[in-house]
């Protein structure tokens, strides 16, 4: 499948760098505390239910339609992808009127329906209507979309802090222009919050090792990239946003290629510089960045996808970062096809659910015992914070990518095996190690601060969200060497 070509200008943001005008407006975004859930007409729903969301975060929860659409005829591709972008603006900008409507939604109970939820679903349908237009004009209709227009209300469980009123941002921290010393300290109101973290010595070990076949490939490909020392970012996607600038919603970290936004043609990509020692490996590797919630300016933090969405705090660079490709354990692997895209996890895990959500979390010296998927670790003095993302290990042997950027590829089972029509390929496990220090959660991170992924708005920081990309733009040489060591055993560089 081969993406959009035609190269603008770059924008690609560096530290120093400009990005595009606001669409939402530089105000940090707050605490969402609702009074009515979206289906709510009136007094049809108990007082009950509106307190208990009332008590809490809550977030905009809409199907994702990108998830659904199987198969997208290649000349209706263009169309489609930024539909589907526009559909997270769309969210995105409806959960910033949400979260900077309280005093309306105290006042009204039906504001947030009304206001917010109902013009959003009308926005989403004709939208909606333009994809299925769209892949109507070259092939069949798919049917049943629109029933994905309509989005609800939903708490999330943050609670304010003891004492603390309603509206406050759940880190217990000023949000942009409240003041209060710390600036913008905290993610603006919309996350983490304590109950994201947990003490990783109290939780039980949950890690197995799956069982080798006597025929496994037991080899590892190791390529050194680096940990973005360039600090090359952007808030872009060309997986799933191709031609879409600030297509993630969220600020990236590039190593590997550098030449990554929305804009990077596959000859982009193979004629670009790498960050990566191996100057055969221009494959890219990015993840949503990390950062340090305490009241740093960054240079996004008036930008789309930094700090007007939600994204604030300082940006934190690995300290260390690894990518390893390793075998199959029931058999010998095939090379990857050249400019193969896989994503592993789900940036939009909180509202999806967890069926792909699939990277993790732990400390050094406890990854074999416990991986965490749903909580930020507290690790104990002396152990760093780790982040693992193990990529799909599986590919159907023709496309590059599909039209939800995952039926292409797939997961072993649990015994090893790839499903029929499917062939092992590396499987690339990708490993960043972090210093930072365990939050304070008793005063909600002013002593410490809390740290947190950049993510989608209305995903709230959770560490489920949390989600690798990786496009194989490796030469045919490097290529062959790869397959050639995971499957004699050895380990390679």
């Amino acid at each position: 499948m081969r993406h959009n070509t035609r190269k603008r200008s770059k924008t690609t943001v560096r530290a120093v760098g400009a990005a595009v005008a606001l669409a939402l407006g530089a105000g940090g975004l707050v605490a969402a505390n609702i009074y009515a859930s979206a289906d709510e007409t009136g007094a049809s729903k108990s007082s009950g239910q509106n307190q208990a969301l009332a008590a809490g975060s809550s977030t905009i929860d809409c199907p994702d339609v990108g998830q659904q659409l199987k198969a997208v005829p290649a000349q209706a591709r263009s169309q489609v992808d930024k539909e589907l972008a526009l559909l997270d603006k769309q969210v995105s900008e409806a959960y910033q009127r949400l979260s900077t409507s309280q005093r309306a939604i105290q006042q009204d109970a039906n504001f947030a329906q009304n206001a917010i939820v109902g013009p959003l679903k009308d926005k989403r349908k004709a939208t909606i209507d333009r994809i299925v237009i769209a892949i109507g004009r070259v092939a069949a209709k798919p049917q049943g979309l629109e029933a994905l227009a309509p989005c609800t209300l939903r708490a999330t469980g943050g609670q304010p802090a003891a004492g603390q009123p309603s509206g406050q941002p759940a880190s217990g921290q000023p949000t942009a222009g409240q003041g209060g010393g710390n600036g913008d300290a905290g993610q603006a109101g919309n996350g983490p919050v304590a109950a994201d973290f947990v003490d990783i010595t109290k939780v039980r070990a949950n890690v197995s090792t799956p069982r080798r076949s006597a025929k496994a490939s037991k080899g590892v490909f190791a390529t050194k990239c680096g940990v973005n020392a360039n600090k090359l970012y952007n808030s872009d996607n060309v997986i799933v946003a191709p031609g879409v600038t600030n297509g993630a919603h969220h600020m990236h970290d590039y190593v590997g290629n550098q030449d990554n936004d929305a804009f990077t043609s596959d000859q982009d990509f193979a004629n670009a510089k790498t960050s990566c020692q191996n100057q055969g490996d221009k494959s890219s590797y990015y993840w949503p960045v990390l950062r340090l919630q305490d009241g740093t300016k960054e240079f996004d933090a008036a930008l789309q996808g930094g700090g007007a969405e939600g994204n604030t705090g300082r940006i934190l660079t690995a300290k260390k970062a690894t990518l390893d490709f390793v075998g199959s354990p029931r058999g010998k692997v095939v090379a990857m096809p050249k400019f193969l895209r896989i994503i592993t996890g789900d940036a939009k895990a909180l509202t999806n659910g967890t069926a792909n959500a699939n990277a993790s979390w732990s400390c050094t010296g406890f990854e074999n015992k416990v991986q965490l998927k749903d909580k930020y670790p507290l690790c104990p003095s002396g152990s760093d914070v780790v982040r693992t993302f193990k990529f799909q290990s599986c590919w159907d042997g023709k496309n590059i990518d599909s039209a939800n950027h995952r039926t292409h590829v797939a997961f072993a089972d649990a015994n090893g095996n790839c499903a029929a029509g499917f062939k092992a390929i590396p499987q690339l496990v990708q490993r960043l190690v972090y210093d930072v220090d365990a939050p304070s959660l008793k005063d909600n991170g002013k002593t410490r601060p809390f740290f947190s992924l950049d993510g989608f708005p209305e995903q709230e920081h959770k560490p489920v969200t949390d989600h690798g990309d990786f496009i194989n733009v490796f030469d045919g040489r490097v290529t062959n060497k790869m397959v050639q060591c995971i499957n004699t055993g050895r380990r390679c560089s």
